[in-house]
């Protein structure tokens, strides 16, 4: 699957990722306040439109996270990110709303991404990790491309619990030719 990319957005057959606007706060606060899309990510439900503004003003503005978007509708639907982003490495996060669950959306964002990362950004590898109930993300990680996890961790999560954390890395094929 190809994605094209400019400056601001990266193109793919049924989505366009491009940096969230103040205007996408109330379709974030639609998806983002159920419990079933970041419980599983460790993050607490939204519970305003304005707390989602927030979040898209401080989180959601810096470099290169990007709002996924359906072409056929405009409408933002998850987010797909780099971030602790350095010469050489990122950290690839992303989340995707319940209806669009199931569709291969967010393999097809994630892949777009990573692409990007590697051909464009040139960084030699990208890291991921799930919480190790979280089946949906772990597969996500597979179909893009990530293999065996390399470690797991305890974390806490911003709900305040403890969970384990099974980490990924991808390493770019170009690396050894940059």
């Amino acid at each position: 699957m190809a994605a094209s990319s400019s400056a601001t957005e990266i193109i793919t057959p049924r989505l366009i990722l491009r940096p969230w606007s103040d205007d996408d706060a109330p379709a974030l606060y639609r998806y983002a306040s159920d419990p079933a899309v970041g419980s599983p990510a460790g993050w607490p439900a939204h519970t305003s439109v304005d707390e989602s503004l927030g979040i898209i003003r401080t989180v959601f503005s810096a470099p290169e996270i990007y709002a996924v978007v359906l072409r056929d509708t405009a409408e933002p639907i998850g987010c797909c990110g780099l971030a602790d982003i350095n010469d050489a490495e990122a950290e690839l996060g992303y989340w995707i709303a319940r209806p669009y669950w199931g569709r291969g959306l967010m393999t097809e964002a994630a892949t777009a991404l990573i692409r990007h990362a590697f051909q464009l950004l040139r960084l030699r590898s990208i890291r991921c990790s799930h919480y190790a109930e979280n089946d949906r993300s772990r597969r996500v990680i597979e179909k893009c491309g990530f293999g065996r996890p390399y470690a797991t961790a305890e974390a806490d999560t911003l709900l305040g619990d403890r969970r384990t954390e099974v980490h990924y890395r991808l390493i770019n094929p170009l690396a050894t030719t940059m």
